[in-house]
């Protein structure tokens, strides 16, 4: 068995895509329309895209609107692994991702936390073998 996908609470599907197409390099698994209001839209990383869990970006309705961007509370709340943190860092940063930090090394990894387009930190890190 695996984690198939995440739901990630949104305020707007184009945003979130370009987002995560354009400043993470994620792949964009599936646009469909459920309804007027509603869409099934997955992403995942682009170098396993079909192996991987993927998000299921949904748009929040208006129980869930306080929730969004908060999904970790005040914690980091997804872990993005590089196999290239320092490829990747700078790739991100020069597509415009807010980095909350600079780069540290730790113990397990090297990691930088980051925002999401909807206020979500975000780790990406690179594991230490």
């Amino acid at each position: 068995m695996m984690i198939s996908n995440i739901n990630l609470l949104i305020t707007d599907y184009d945003r979130a895509i370009d987002f995560y197409v354009n400043k993470l390099g994620f792949t964009l698994l599936c646009d469909v329309a459920i309804n007027e209001e509603q869409r099934w839209v997955r992403v995942a990383p682009a170098t396993r895209a079909e192996s991987s869990s993927a998000l299921v970006l949904c748009k929040a309705n208006p129980q869930q609107k306080q929730l969004v961007g908060k999904q970790g509370g005040d914690g980091v709340f997804l872990f993005l692994q590089s196999d290239d943190f320092w490829r990747d860092y700078q790739r991100m940063q020069a597509a415009g991702v807010a980095f909350l930090e600079q780069p540290r090394e730790e113990i397990y990894a090297t990691v930088v936390i980051f925002r999401d387009c909807e206020g979500n930190k975000w780790d990406l890190l690179q594991a230490k073998n």
